[in-house]
């Protein structure tokens, strides 16, 4: 098993920037590769971001490339997503999830066993 802890969300004007992290603890995280999801409200779940389990490699959805990076701290257990120059649309929660270490990167949420709690993120326009 492993746990997930997100945190770093709020409410941040467009154009702001926030950084969510997610700290997991339980099997050694380095196994793993990490991504980060959102939901908004009344809409799916959707892929942000992910990371391989090596850090070589990364996925962004379209959304939020040139705007957004992912990025982890083995030593740490931690994997972070930087939001740059964020939009009213950005608004929704943002889950951490950890899978298996495929390549490439997984955008599929079956393929990430372990889920955070989520934490929200709200563009003010």
């Amino acid at each position: 098993q492993v746990q997930l802890v997100e945190s770093g969300g709020g409410l941040v004007q467009a154009g702001g920037s926030l950084r969510l992290s997610c700290a997991a603890s339980g099997r050694p995280f380095s196994n793993y590769n990490a991504g980060w999801f959102r939901q908004a409200p009344g809409k799916e779940r959707e892929f942000v971001a992910a990371i391989s389990w090596s850090g070589d490699s990364t996925d962004l959805a379209n959304s939020v490339k040139g705007r957004v990076a992912i990025a982890r701290d083995d030593a740490r257990n931690t994997v972070y997503l930087q939001m740059n120059s964020l939009k009213p649309e950005d608004t929704a929660v943002y889950y951490c999830a950890v899978g298996w270490g495929v390549s490439p990167v997984s955008r599929q949420l079956r393929d990430y066993p372990y889920w955070g709690q989520g934490t929200q993120v709200t563009v003010s326009s």
